[in-house]
């Protein structure tokens, strides 16, 4: 049975090392697609793009997709029995930074749209698909008007990646707690 999984929490609880153990329980030794988002912009990131790959298994195929995620699923290669999409909030960053000249309810229908195409597209899929996103309210607010619309968009887009999966993983401390779903 496929399913959507949504494994969230805050920076550095485990997320990403907890979604790639799913990935693999999941796959029981057969294909993964790591679906990231992350862009090289800068030599930190760089160095964490390299970290990760080395991290991940040698059979995992790899697409590197900052924008179109859900064309990314819809792509995979035939064998692939799950998807790990990492992550949801680089994926708002990388259309925010795109975004400058639109209006906040333009870059809200936009953001919409994207989410609402990724959950379209894990539904029409038979392969299990796991999202990782950072939990972002759980914060400050932020100082400057991008980063309070930031973490509205990105906490909406979280609310409805929840909505439509049949799972969703709370991260704290490196321990997963089920908070909807089995």
């Amino acid at each position: 049975m496929s399913g959507l999984t949504l494994v969230i929490g805050g920076a550095r609880s485990g997320k990403s090392g907890y979604a790639a153990e799913l990935a693999a329980s999941l796959a029981h030794g057969s294909a993964v697609a790591y679906i990231a988002t992350a862009t090289a912009d800068d030599d930190e990131m760089k160095a964490r793009i390299a970290r990760h790959r080395t991290e991940r298994p040698a059979n995992w195929e790899t697409i590197e997709e900052p924008y179109d995620v859900a064309s990314a699923l819809r792509g995979m290669e035939s064998g692939v029995h799950v998807a790990l999409i990492d992550c949801m909030t680089l994926l708002v960053t990388n259309h925010l930074m795109q975004s400058t000249q639109m209006t906040e309810e333009e870059f809200e229908h936009r953001i919409y749209g994207v989410v609402d195409d990724l959950i379209g597209a894990a539904r029409g899929l038979t392969v299990d698909v796991i999202v990782v996103s950072n939990e972002v309210g759980l914060s400050l607010v932020p100082e400057y008007p991008l980063g309070r619309l930031f973490r509205d968009v990105a906490g909406r887009a979280n609310q409805r990646i929840a909505a439509a999966a049949d799972q969703v993983v709370f991260m704290v401390a490196g321990i997963p707690m089920v908070i909807k779903g089995q």
